[in-house]
């Protein structure tokens, strides 16, 4: 047949066979089929693979490509990026995904990181993390020896541990490296904070005290407590230190004269707890910015405005039940937004602006677990024999760590939690240093720490 009128004769069958109903084209397919020799055959097969099997990734736009992929989780991704070259490039471009799958798994997202391949490492990153996590392998331990007598005071910061001590000293450990930077004679410490020029110390003499690192020397003594000094806490910028003792009274001094400047009661128990910080939000007793004083003993969180006048009034109260039936933990977490404490049913947190409760986390199965650090997305939490990390969004314990026999403290002093920014997030930068340090009854300090990414 002439090339000329097998077109024509193409063309007239084709406009039939689009005419027949789907039944009637499977039929003239197959009577076609049954007379093709295995050239014909052959040839079939190649094109069938061919239209039947494409490649939409490498045909569809790639933001289709990517809006199809959003749907995928990311395990089945990770196995989609073996398929081929081409398919691997455009999963692994598609940095909406892995941002995402990051921040399923608690990892703070930098949006100001525009580079896709560096989130899909991320995420790499971050999934062997949380194996470990979930595994019970993510942490190690080691000791802190030197004390002679028990260690009742703890406090770190930057990677130092301060330790306060019976023994009448006080310590500066690189936890790093496990070597005492400085070790000064002092009274014996109930409470311990510093910076880098000064240590301030509270004390069962009833006293508070400042000290310099490089010199030992105390260059002030804060006199007028007639209980032991439990908690302290201090700013610079204010020229104020706040001190709670076992006489139920919170006072306010002039951090450089040593002046007391003021004297708040209205507490029935041991004030274990002073925390000064930084208000962030605005409500009818303050403003963004306000410096606040919080003070806890057994049963009451106290609020404070912190000023010079003498007869300073307490903003609020916050208790967890009218009748003191049920009592607060040692431990007292506020960032300026939120205020979170521990008791034997729960974790309360409230909601500094307007003072009410805004949640209330019961971890299941398990009680009396106390609050060591709080943050968007995790919780530090221990109880006598384990560490344990809660995943905020969830209210579940992703993973535990076993603890030796500590010693015990009910004013909270001899346990604390190291580095905390991890606790908003992990990033794959922040879970190092230190997790959590404990005193112990051979006086040597129990270090959990986090293990190096493997």
């Amino acid at each position: 047949m002439e090339r000329k009128d097998f077109e024509a004769w193409l063309d007239n069958i084709s406009v039939t066979f689009l005419s027949l109903t789907d039944l009637q084209k499977n039929e003239s397919l197959d009577h076609l089929i049954s007379l093709s020799g295995a050239i014909q055959l052959r040839h079939l097969s190649n094109n069938l693979e061919t239209l039947l099997k494409r490649d939409f990734l490498k045909l569809l736009p790639l933001e289709l490509s990517f809006y199809l992929l959003k749907w995928l989780d990311p395990q089945t991704l990770l196995t989609c990026c073996l398929v081929s070259k081409q398919w691997n490039k455009v999963i692994s471009a598609c940095m909406e995904v892995w941002q995402t799958a990051c921040r399923k798994l608690g990892w703070q997202i930098d949006d100001s990181v525009q580079d896709a391949l560096h989130w899909k490492k991320v995420y790499l990153k971050a999934i062997l993390r949380m194996k470990q996590l979930e595994d019970h392998k993510a942490f190690e331990t080691s000791s802190l020896i030197g004390h002679s007598a028990r260690v009742y005071a703890l406090y770190y910061k930057d990677g130092l541990l301060c330790t306060g001590s019976d023994d009448l000293s006080a310590k500066l450990w690189d936890v790093s490296t496990g070597q005492c930077i400085y070790g000064i004679q002092t009274h014996t410490c109930a409470a311990v904070k510093f910076d880098e020029q000064k240590l301030v110390t509270g004390s069962f003499d009833n006293t508070v005290a400042c000290w310099e690192w490089s010199s030992g020397t105390k260059t002030q003594h804060f006199r007028g407590h007639t209980g032991a000094v439990f908690s302290v806490d201090y700013n610079d910028e204010l020229d104020i230190l706040v001190s709670g003792s076992a006489d139920f009274t919170v006072k306010v001094w002039a951090l450089s004269t040593g002046v007391c400047l003021n004297t708040l009661t209205g507490h029935t128990e041991w004030v274990t707890k002073v925390v000064l910080q930084k208000c962030k939000v605005k409500s009818l007793m303050h403003s963004p910015g306000d410096y606040i004083l919080l003070s806890a003993d057994k049963y009451e969180i106290k609020i404070w405005p912190i000023g010079r006048e003498i007869n300073c009034k307490c903003l609020k109260t916050l208790t967890v039940s009218e009748d003191r039936s049920i009592s607060l933990q040692p431990r007292l977490h506020f960032d300026g937004k939120y205020i979170v404490c521990s008791s034997a049913i729960g974790l309360y947190q409230w909601d500094f602006a307007s003072y009410d409760i805004h949640r209330v986390i019961k971890p299941p199965e398990f009680a009396n677990l106390s609050l060591l650090g709080f943050g968007d997305i995790f919780a530090l939490l221990f109880d006598n024999h384990y560490l344990y990390i809660m995943d905020l969004r969830t209210e579940k314990l992703i993973s535990r760590w076993p603890l030796p026999e500590y010693r015990k403290s009910k004013r909270g002093s001899s346990f604390l939690a190291g580095e905390m920014d991890w606790l908003d997030g992990l990033d794959g930068q922040n879970d190092m240093g230190l997790v959590f340090a404990t005193s112990m009854p051979d006086h040597s300090i129990h270090l959990v720490l986090w293990k190096e990414h493997g």
